[in-house]
């Protein structure tokens, strides 16, 4: 007690100079025992620090939850949940877009071939036009009379008119119409006697000049746009295991074209069974494609190499280089299609149909070796390469197609490379479907086979016979 007093008299000494510094507090604790307190303000801190509490927590757990946000955006966690997704969507998305620009392209490429048909188309007209014109404008020749023949009758005319025809009729040539009245002139007429083709009773196995073409047979439709142009051919010559009677097929429409399918007859192939697929080692370019000796001869895409794919093996047998061709849209035919080299045969053996810069665009035919494909002997014609819609060989005759699109066309030129002779000729050929890609001789079938707009069609033709030289 004596000592609660001291503390008393002590604080009310210290009053004074402490009262703005200390404070003294008196109350029962938990207990209920009385407890005196005094608080002392710090001359240096404002208030105390927190070393804990539930606001420390609350703060540190948003604090970790932000390091997790943070981790997940800066790719800690890009594997994981919804944007896992995304590095596996990325190459589909890359090969949609490939077809897309691939199909753009092929679409273009059909655009300019339109354009440049029409600007030919118009440029004919013009061509059409101004002879028509200049036709109108051409004065008619002057009509000479004809001087009678003396009455005498002796003279070389009376005895023309006077001799027989060639059929054996004796009666005069004379029209009973003229009577050497005043008539300026005598209107001529000629008999002209008609000369049969050789039809099928008639020796149609050599090899004379082509005669004519047929109506086109068609065999099949394609099935898809990588069958708009294609190639189809059979081999003279075939081999184990497949025989001449084994149809062979390519479409060419795409960017990688690899793919030989393989009918087991013209049935099977109209029917579209093929019996045979096989993937060639290097991309094909063109519609020039043909069948060998068990080979098929093609173009490598965009070079001037040649193959030799032998299909008993599934192996390229031999790959040379065509001297100085063009390629890859150099010297097409008119038509376009990279058909710069065109592969061929006949009864004579494997032939390539292109051009050089050297031959400035004028058909080149090569005769090859089809075991080494090296060149045996070559001839240069008179005819531009891109003027002409396709060609084919017979019998060591080229023979080159006017139009690829015109339902009525001709044949307009035949070179012969036995006497190196070119000349022009008009045989009709019609294209049915009006986009004709491709035109081949097959000897198997003694008919031309082509491709025309997706379909697949024949021809039957008839030769002349053979001359004796």
């Amino acid at each position: 007690m004596f000592l609660l007093l001291l503390l008393c008299m002590w604080g009310l000494l210290l009053q004074g100079d402490a009262q703005d510094r200390a404070s003294l507090w008196r109350g029962n604790d938990r207990s209920g025992r009385c407890q005196y307190t005094f608080s002392v303000p710090s001359p240096v801190e404002a208030s105390c620090p927190q070393s804990g509490g539930p606001e420390v927590e609350a703060l540190k757990a948003r604090l970790s939850l932000l390091e997790v946000l943070v981790s997940r955006l800066t790719g800690g966690d890009a594997t994981t949940g919804p944007q896992g997704s995304r590095p596996r969507a990325q190459p589909d998305l890359q090969e949609a877009l490939n077809r897309a620009v691939g199909e753009r392209n092929l679409l273009q490429g059909e655009k300019q071939r339109l354009e440049r048909e029409l600007e030919g188309l118009q440029h004919r007209m013009e061509e059409m036009r101004r002879e028509t014109e200049r036709l109108r404008n051409r004065p008619c020749p002057p009509q000479t009379p004809m001087v009678p023949p003396s009455s005498g009758g002796s003279g070389s005319l009376s005895h023309l008119m006077n001799r027989p025809n060639r059929q054996g009729d004796s009666s005069s040539l004379r029209d009973s119409a003229w009577q050497y009245g005043p008539p300026g002139f005598q209107e001529l007429k000629a008999e002209v006697t008609e000369v049969p083709a050789p039809d099928g009773s008639e020796d149609n196995t050599g090899c004379g000049d082509l005669v004519s073409v047929a109506e086109p047979v068609t065999h099949r439709k394609a099935d898809n746009i990588a069958g708009k142009y294609g190639v189809w051919m059979q081999d003279p010559e075939g081999v184990s295991p497949y025989g001449s009677s084994m149809v062979w097929r390519i479409d060419t429409v795409g960017s990688e074209v690899r793919q030989l399918f393989g009918y087991d007859d013209m049935e099977q192939l109209s029917k579209g069974f093929p019996s045979k697929v096989l993937l060639l080692p290097d991309p094909v370019e063109g519609t020039g494609a043909t069948m060998y000796r068990g080979s098929l001869y093609y173009q490598r895409r965009r070079s001037r190499t040649l193959i030799r794919y032998d299909l008993s093996s599934e192996s390229i047998a031999a790959r040379r280089e065509l001297p100085h061709a063009g390629f890859h849209g150099q010297f097409p035919y008119s038509w376009g299609g990279y058909t710069d080299i065109d592969l061929s045969v006949d009864e004579q053996g494997l032939w390539a149909v292109y051009s050089t810069s050297k031959a400035k665009g004028a058909i080149v035919i090569s005769q090859l070796d089809p075991h080494s494909l090296e060149v045996k002997k070559s001839w240069e014609t008179n005819i531009r390469k891109n003027s002409v819609a396709n060609s084919f060989i017979i019998c060591g005759r080229l023979y080159t197609v006017a139009s690829y699109t015109a339902t009525d066309t001709t044949i307009n030129y035949m070179y012969d490379t036995t006497t190196s002779q070119g000349k022009a000729v008009a045989i009709p050929f019609k294209n049915k479907y009006r986009y004709n890609s491709m035109i081949d001789y097959s000897p198997v079938q003694r008919k031309l086979l082509a491709w025309d707009n997706f379909h697949i069609v024949s021809y039957d033709l008839r030769l002349g016979r053979q001359q004796a030289n």
